[in-house]
């Protein structure tokens, strides 16, 4: 009987043991693949944290590059109008003083002699500016009759500053030699000039 009961609690004690290191074997399964999975969640939050950064960096970067591009064809932009308005005013500068000049007169002479001599021109005047005329009409007249030019008539006209315009055929077409119509003419044929030495720079 002893042996039997000595036995029995020697079986007790075997099948708790097992019984213990089954459920010891488990609970470490079950430890490992949790410890795997959050290992794995680190992993794939930090990858997207990374990734992230990553995206933002890239994003910033092409962000300052686009601001850095658009300053500098602004600056560009800004400078090329600045040059424009210096030539500008440089020219409306000459053609002031040449049209302040005894020049004038003479020029005013040339253009209507080279319309004159126009077959399909006639009746030609030539416009200028109230002051223009009152200074200039007895000087022009006397040139004109002593250049065998009849038919051309002074007109005054104050929608202009300086300069002159000629009108011919009855006035059916006017020819603009006024200060700002030779002034932007000047300026939209210099500014592609300038703005080739520019490029070359």
């Amino acid at each position: 009987m002893e042996v039997q009961l000595g036995q029995l609690i020697e079986q007790i004690k075997k099948d708790g043991v097992v019984a213990a290191q089954t459920e010891a074997n488990a609970i470490v399964d079950a430890a490992k693949k949790e410890a795997e999975k959050i290992i794995a969640d680190a992993k794939a939050q930090a990858g997207k944290i990374l990734s992230d950064a990553k995206a933002e960096n890239e994003r910033m970067t092409k962000s300052s590059e686009d601001a850095i591009r658009q300053a500098g064809r602004n600056l560009l932009i800004s400078f090329r109008e600045s040059v424009t308005r210096e030539l500008k005013a440089i020219t409306a500068e000459n053609v002031t003083a040449v049209y302040s000049s005894d020049a004038f007169e003479k020029l005013i002479i040339d253009i209507v002699e080279g319309w004159a001599n126009k077959p399909d021109a006639e009746d030609i005047s030539v416009i200028l500016n109230s002051v223009s005329l009152q200074k200039l009409e007895e000087n022009l007249l006397a040139a004109l009759k002593e250049k065998m030019l009849k038919g051309v008539t002074l007109k005054a006209n104050d929608n202009f500053d300086g300069g002159f315009r000629i009108a011919v055929n009855n006035g059916s077409a006017y020819y603009d030699y006024s200060t700002e119509a030779v002034v932007d003419m000047l300026s939209n044929y210099l500014s592609p000039k300038v703005t080739e030495l520019l490029k070359e720079a």
